[in-house]
């Protein structure tokens, strides 16, 4: 069924190999309840929980594709949810931090991701204002629609680095491609529509950063 799911991203026109890998490698069924699984590897979202969802696989491998991660890329993913990008992104480097709003949500992917024995840097808070004390990241992926770019998270990309952002309305988003060019110089690439959940924070719906 990871197989046939690959397939399925490839015929959508996802690319990269090593990305399609690492949907292979995940095994999305256990990011389910044991009712549900039948449902794990059809290319649709699914709710979690919370309000939430787990992200449609070709979703994950679209925003994936776009940053364009290296081996030794340290990336910061804004919003956790089930954990299932998170470990897509293991997949492509070890040095992935992820920040969950959602306390409930937070312990039960934390208890999820050590059963599976994915080893990522997680913490619980605002993910809006991104991870200061571990900036700067050379790939940023927000995996909830803003209503605009947090300048938090673009301050904490390192010069060179890829901040990968749905931005819009509560309806739909326009993705992002941001790339940090200078100091204080930032390129900017719009590409497909989407709808995601908000993202929530004091740089995302209910703030004013």
């Amino acid at each position: 069924m990871r197989r046939a799911l690959v397939e399925e991203l490839r015929r959508k026109g996802i690319r990269d190999e090593r990305v399609l890998a690492a949907i292979g490698a995940v095994p999305r069924h256990q990011f389910f309840a044991s009712a549900f699984q039948p449902h794990a590897y059809h290319d649709k979202a699914f709710p979690i929980g919370e309000g939430q969802t787990i992200s449609q696989p070709y979703t994950v491998a679209y925003q994936t594709e776009l940053l364009g991660i290296r081996p030794q890329d340290q990336v910061l993913e804004i919003g956790t949810g089930s954990g299932y990008q998170c470990c897509v992104l293991l997949e492509l480097t070890a040095q992935v931090f992820s920040i969950e709003y959602n306390p409930v949500l937070f312990e039960r992917t934390a208890r999820r991701l050590a059963a599976l024995q994915r080893p990522a840097h997680l913490f619980c808070g605002d993910g809006s204002l991104g991870l200061p004390a571990h900036a700067p990241f050379d790939k940023i992926i927000v995996t909830a629609g803003a209503p605009t770019l947090p300048r938090p998270l673009l301050r904490q990309l390192r010069i060179g680095g890829t901040l990968i952002i749905p931005v819009g309305d509560e309806t739909s988003q326009r993705m992002l491609r941001v790339v940090r060019e200078s100091e204080d110089a930032f390129s900017r690439q719009e590409l497909e529509e989407f709808r995601f959940v908000p993202l929530l924070g004091k740089a995302g719906w209910g703030g004013g950063e």
